[in-house]
């Protein structure tokens, strides 16, 4: 089925993956990819992007405040981090050995396990 069709993006960054901000506020800092919005191409990294949102007092947060949390950074900002060199990558997708595809950083070749 066409990509057209079925309205999800593909993105090549899955929540786990360790990635690198290269455009924006962040510029420069890498994290741990704790979730994805799909449609909404945007990813929230642990912290990176910090914002502080300002909480009443609840059950959880007896004596509320301020919290810093992360905000979701657009995909475009993002490059996954090479498992090999640590540097940004590109992402490709080749055969495995059990003939399904994974990806691969373009820098090194190497698989990058999730």
């Amino acid at each position: 089925m066409n990509r057209q069709f079925n309205k999800r993006p593909k993105l090549k960054i899955r929540k786990g993956d360790i990635v690198k901000v290269i455009a924006g506020e962040s510029k420069g800092q890498q994290g741990k990819v704790l979730e994805v919005l799909i449609e909404e191409r945007r990813a929230i990294v642990e912290r990176v992007n910090l914002v502080s949102k300002h909480t009443k007092p609840n059950a959880k947060n007896t004596e509320g405040g301020i919290v810093n949390q992360e905000a979701p950074v657009h995909i475009s900002n993002l490059m996954l981090v090479d498992p090999k060199s640590g540097e940004a990558t590109r992402v490709g997708r080749s055969r495995g050995d059990d003939g399904k595809l994974v990806r691969i950083a373009r820098k090194s070749g190497e698989v990058i396990k999730s």
